[in-house]
């Protein structure tokens, strides 16, 4: 202990300041924002699964935060906390002039600080979510969102990510600053809940509203859950129901695994319909009114009829060379990039072009990243 503390501890008392509300929330937050950090800037795709629990935890956590800010007690209210501009601004002034008064509570700086951090971990979520939905097809907002709102929405996502990362890092240089000009280890508090107080400290006078609190987190928790099911099974925007058709189904898996017709635009389909005969290095010629019959199928099912991400980015990256091809696509070149040639020269895979070798669910034209299943032994 240095001797500033040890003054501080004769001549305070530790009183509680955080309750367990407060910490319990400040510690999980922790996990989910670290979990959810780490799956998102260096995760593999198929760690998606980890990034929306972590990220619903947070969801969660926000939830009852807002709600203890209102019904818990003493300096978890947000009443206990509320400073005007003006008080901010002071603040800050007397802490460069080095004469600003001791909060036991959260001073004017940190509680802006706690303030920016709900906003900005509450759009992280809302972007996460309308993001999902669109560039991945999934969870509650799928059915209204489409591809280009979504993929607009991840990279606000990745941007207000990117500030968070510097919010916390402002955060913990506040704490190590204010533990240093406070000769008090605010770290530590924030574990047990107690900190020194001055004779005479003023302590906020509401009493937590325990019950109260826990129904209503309960209460939304149920309602959010329910309605979050209930979006997540509509159909999603700009993906087709319908099932593939028969014929096309039978006449590409007679010799190979069968390519979603998503994943080609219109004028691709045709060309290959048109040199069936030099099919990939292989004659697949069928009869007349099979063709034609493919050909409507496929130029109605084709890659500008969905708006699924594969559907999408497959189309805008053509290679005019080799339109026919899917591994020639600029998306697909830079989605595999990191993979060994090993992977696709392996008995498990064996070409480049199988696809549900990896993705289980290769056939619906979706690609989810959670289905993403690379034989452990190549990866």
């Amino acid at each position: 202990m240095s001797a500033g503390e040890s003054t501080r501890a004769t001549t305070a008392a530790e009183v509680p300041v955080w309750d367990l509300g407060v910490r319990a929330f400040h510690w999980l937050l922790v996990i989910s924002v670290g979990t959810a950090g780490i799956t998102g800037f260096f995760g593999a795709r198929n760690a998606l699964d980890v990034h929306l629990i972590a990220g619903s935890l947070l969801a969660l956590l926000l939830l009852f935060r807002v709600v203890w800010g209102l019904l818990g007690g003493g300096f978890a209210r947000f009443a206990s906390f509320a400073f005007s501009p003006r008080e901010v601004f002071d603040y800050a002034a007397n802490l460069l002039a080095g004469r600003s008064r001791r909060h036991l509570g959260h001073n004017p700086l940190g509680a802006m600080m706690v303030y920016a951090l709900l906003v900005v971990l509450g759009l992280i979520v809302l972007t996460g979510v309308i993001a999902l939905g669109g560039q991945d097809k999934q969870g509650p907002l799928a059915a209204f969102v489409s591809f280009a709102t979504g993929s607009l929405q991840r990279q606000i996502h990745k941007a207000l990510a990117l500030l968070l990362v510097a919010m916390v890092l402002a955060h913990l240089a506040g704490v190590l600053f204010e533990s240093r000009h406070e000769r008090e280890n605010l770290t530590a508090a924030m574990v047990t809940g107690r900190k020194c107080a001055e004779p005479g400290a003023r302590r906020p006078a509401w009493q937590a509203r325990t019950r109260l609190a826990g129904l209503v987190v309960a209460g939304l928790a149920a309602a959010t859950t329910a309605g979050v099911a209930g979006l997540s099974a509509l159909p999603a925007r700009g993906v087709p129901t319908a099932p593939l058709d028969a014929d096309y189904k039978l006449q590409c898996s007679a010799c190979h695994v069968i390519y979603h017709p998503s994943l080609l635009p219109a004028a691709s389909w045709q060309m290959i319909l048109d040199h069936l005969g030099e099919h990939f290095g292989e004659d697949a010629s069928l009869d007349a009114a099979t063709v034609a019959k493919l050909r409507t199928y496929l130029a109605a099912n084709s890659a500008e009829h969905w708006d699924t991400l594969p559907a999408v980015m497959l189309r805008r990256s053509i290679d005019p060379a080799d339109p026919a091809r899917i591994t020639a696509t600029g998306f697909w070149r830079r989605m595999h990039h990191r993979l060994a040639d090993r992977v696709f020269a392996s008995p498990e895979v064996m070409r480049r072009s199988n696809c549900a070798a990896c993705h289980t669910d290769a056939a619906s034209g979706l690609f989810a990243p959670q289905n993403i299943e690379i034989p452990e032994d190549l990866q």
